[in-house]
């Protein structure tokens, strides 16, 4: 028995701007798509359940190709900053969550960023010791590649000013070498060793969040990496395999950082129905906000460093070639065009398996010789859209202008024929897809509303594409998911506008009127609700 979708736009995305009448779906697959009658005819003796869209439009489920669902769900969770526009109102919400707490409980907080702050400032350590001197403070900023915490939290970790700086990371330290709290890359580490382990439930909760907010905002899955953060690998797994496979139905891929990858190999676990293993994740730089991005020349605001390379380069052939030991494709995390360089060289020095293909994460800052050298290459790109809506304008000062024309080119990586895939990073940036969509093709600032680099904007049907055949096409499900067609999965998302036709500045006024999954809705809107009732 089966369900008959109808009554709405119903873009396939099989050919740009295609779109059918109805839908028919038995056993969470698409039998059929074409004319409401013709399908009502075909299959009357066995269609259940009709679904109304009654003027909605649905497209292929979007899924984000890159994002970390437990740390989604832990800024959900815990004090977020990503909407706040000074340090002190920063300052203050900390303030008002010590009553609380316990003494010596820690304090954690999501989402800073310095450059969307009125004053521009990065809170030292000394201002967090005189509102919490009782309490560790960490505070991580929007690309998670930096920190901040307080003196009793440098004190744990026993960092001092005589504390080397990591190969991978850098101490920030006052004039007399004393340490300001402000912590980057590998350095941050020295922290995260020392904070609390959480527990099971704790990282149900968080990814049960998670998992809700990706529904309401249209997602029905996601390659997430999560599996090295929090203590227990094991622990992590079964996190996964209960919370998405019990009620909450969510195709979800799982990166792997290297560093668990002979641990997760020695597992025979079997995840389920909606997980699956995905690459092996490797970072091979930081991030443009610290400058620890790392680049084929200096800062253009602060001549004095390129960046950080997290491994030497051989060590980045060698994660590779153990990736291929087990047979595994490579997500690489490159920002920079020399960390991006570096990853080309290795993956060049020890190919995939053929049918394979690594995937180079952000993909920001590139070279013209850079974009012919990966044509033909087996490479997909896991671009973030929104990275051009919160990096312009800042970026500029950070990077030369006259090399700006190969750096956040989508436009260009997609006209040559490069396969992309689109994602959030969240909890990064917001995990709302159509906030990328809407980056991708408007290229405006949410700083200053300007459209930087018209040229490379997107069309929306392109900018769908990232979030659906893109994303398949990096796991290898470009013949059963992304489109609306026989023999793919019945995953749909459904606006209450049609995109395609709207003004692009409504796009980000629209809202998800279904979420489905295996032909199972999984978020509906209440306003839809009520009409259906």
């Amino acid at each position: 028995m089966g369900t008959l979708w109808y009554g709405g736009q119903i873009y396939t995305l099989e050919a740009e701007y295609e779109k059918v009448e109805a839908v028919y779906v038995e056993n969470g697959m698409i039998e059929a798509v074409g004319d409401y009658q013709t399908l009502l005819a075909k299959f009357k003796h066995k269609v259940e359940k009709k679904i109304n869209l009654q003027g909605n439009t649905m497209i292929p489920g979007l899924v984000d190709s890159h994002l970390h669902l437990i740390g989604h769900g832990e800024k959900l969770l815990r004090l977020d900053f990503s909407d706040m526009n000074s340090s002190e109102e920063i300052l203050q919400a900390i303030q008002r969550k010590i009553p609380f707490l316990n003494k010596n409980e820690w304090i954690i907080g999501e989402g800073w960023n310095e450059n969307q702050l009125t004053d521009r400032k990065i809170i030292h350590r000394t201002e967090l010791d005189l509102i919490a001197p009782d309490h560790p403070v960490l505070l991580k900023r929007i690309c998670r590649h930096a920190v901040i915490v307080n003196s009793k939290a440098l004190a744990l970790a026993g960092i001092t000013s005589d504390t080397l700086d990591p190969s991978d990371g850098v101490i920030v330290r006052d004039h007399d070498g004393t340490p300001t709290g402000y912590l980057l890359d590998g350095a941050q580490e020295l922290i995260f060793q020392v904070t609390p382990n959480v527990s099971a439930d704790y990282l149900k909760n968080a990814l049960k969040t998670s998992i809700e907010d990706c529904y309401e905002k249209g997602l029905v899955g996601g390659h997430s990496e999560d599996l090295a953060y929090y203590g227990d690998l094991e622990k992590t797994l079964t996190t996964f395999e209960e919370v998405v496979n019990h009620n909450r139905k969510f195709r979800t891929n799982l990166l792997a950082h290297h560093s668990i990858i002979d641990e997760l190999h020695s597992k025979n676990r079997n995840l389920g129905l909606f997980v699956e293993l995905g690459a092996m994740k490797i970072f091979a730089d930081g991030a443009l906000g610290g400058r620890t991005a790392l680049l084929s020349s200096q800062y253009k605001d602060d001549p004095e460093t390129n960046g950080v390379a997290i491994h030497a380069k051989q060590e980045l052939v060698g994660l590779v070639r153990k990736a291929r030991s087990y047979k595994m494709e490579v997500a690489i995390h490159v920002i920079g065009d020399l960390a991006f360089e570096w990853a080309l060289d290795a993956i060049t020095i020890c190919p995939p398996q053929p049918g394979q293909n690594d995937r180079l994460i952000h993909a920001q800052i590139l070279r013209e010789d850079l974009i012919e050298r990966m044509i033909g290459l087996p490479i997909v790109l896991d671009i973030q859209p929104r990275f051009v809506a919160s990096d312009f304008p800042w970026i500029l000062d950070r990077i030369d202008e006259k090399k700006i024309k190969y750096c956040y080119a989508w436009k260009t990586l997609l006209e040559k024929g490069i396969a992309c895939a689109g994602g959030s990073d969240a909890p990064i940036e917001p995990v709302d897809p159509l906030l990328g969509i809407h980056a991708a093709v408007t290229r405006k600032s949410m700083y200053d509303n300007i459209t930087y680099y018209p040229e490379q904007c997107l069309s929306v049907f392109e900018a769908v594409e990232l979030f659906t055949k893109g994303s398949a096409v990096v796991i290898h499900k470009e013949n059963e998911r992304g489109i609306i067609k026989e023999g793919y999965v019945a995953d749909f998302t459904v606006f209450n506008k049609d995109i395609f036709t709207i003004p692009h500045e409504e796009i980000l006024t629209t809202k998800v009127s279904m979420t489905v999954v295996d032909n199972t809705v999984m978020y509906e809107n209440i306003s839809r609700q009520k009409q259906e009732a």
